[in-house]
């Protein structure tokens, strides 16, 4: 049995986890490795799985990556199917369509008008990672979000506006990760974005929000009965939707203006899970791998 971890040559020392899942799955003696998904000459028909984790420069790149993820087949995990719905935040309105509690958004298509803005709103495209091109605007810079509005129509592509929700300053985000549907461990991570700016961003490969470099961004954290209901209720969306429930999964809650927890962001394409904080949850991870390779 061979498995290979789908990365990027974009990752970070800091953040790479990667190695964690194929040490795991070599204590369970799986040979594993670790190949960039544009790599060129690897043949991907030649392993019995193929984990998409930290394929990070998607974003830039993404009418190729999901035609890559389409040639991998049933051999990938998480599904394509699964990666082109969740590579786009308009997965947002399909949750909100089933009921399940979202941030409430609106969706600004080029060329459409942006309406009126109330109140303090953060404006970010609807495909994105890494806080990139993404602001947080009180109603004094409202001016600026409309800018922000305007350069991304400009270029093709679609906007969401949403509320900010002050609990995040107070609070910050619940990750919750998921390993096969089950919950594997909870994060905390503080508040991303300063008021009335478009978050900056490093000059490097990665290039995502300065913030988000921060080592204290993250750490491990406890999470409440309530967040964790959401979190299944969500992820068995997804698995009515697409027939299987996903190898992986982040859900990034917030409380929302009644207090109740509702999603920021579901990732399943290729979420920072944060292993170091648990290494428990790689062995799950690589447990759950074993599994699907029927061992």
């Amino acid at each position: 049995m061979s498995v290979v971890i789908a990365s990027s040559e974009v990752v970070p020392e800091q953040f790479d986890e990667d190695g964690l899942i194929v040490d795991a799955l070599a204590r369970r003696g799986v040979e594993a490795g670790i190949e960039s998904w544009d790599a060129e000459g690897v043949d991907w028909s030649t392993f019995d799985l193929v984990v998409v984790r930290s394929t990070w420069d998607y974003t830039t790149r993404l009418a190729e990556f999901l035609e890559w993820a389409d040639s991998v087949g049933e051999r990938l995990h998480n599904s394509a199917a699964v990666l082109r719905w969740n590579s786009d935040k308009r997965y947002v309105a399909d949750l909100a369509e089933a009921g399940l509690p979202v941030v409430p958004t609106r969706f600004v298509a080029p060329g459409e008008e942006v309406g009126r803005l109330e109140d303090e709103v953060v404006v970010k495209p609807t495909v994105s990672a890494g806080g990139r091109e993404t602001g947080r605007f009180r109603p004094a810079a409202h001016g600026e979000a409309r800018e922000l509005l305007a350069r991304l129509g400009g270029a093709g592509r679609t906007a969401m506006v949403q509320p900010y929700l002050a609990a995040v300053d107070a609070r910050g985000e619940t990750a919750l990760v998921h390993v096969a549907g089950q919950f594997g461990h909870a994060l905390r991570k503080r508040a991303v974005l300063a008021p009335d700016e478009v978050a900056p961003v490093r000059d490097d490969a990665l290039g995502a929000a300065e913030a988000m470099y921060d080592p204290d961004l993250v750490r491990a954290s406890d999470s409440t009965e309530g967040e964790r209901e959401v979190a299944r209720r969500i992820l068995d969306h997804v698995a009515d939707r697409f027939g299987s429930m996903p190898l992986y999964a982040r859900v990034d809650l917030v409380p929302g203006p009644d207090g109740d927890p509702v999603l920021m962001e579901l990732e399943v394409v290729e979420p920072n899970l944060y292993l170091h904080e648990s290494p428990e949850t790689a062995d799950r991870l690589a447990d759950a791998i074993m599994a699907e390779l029927g061992a």
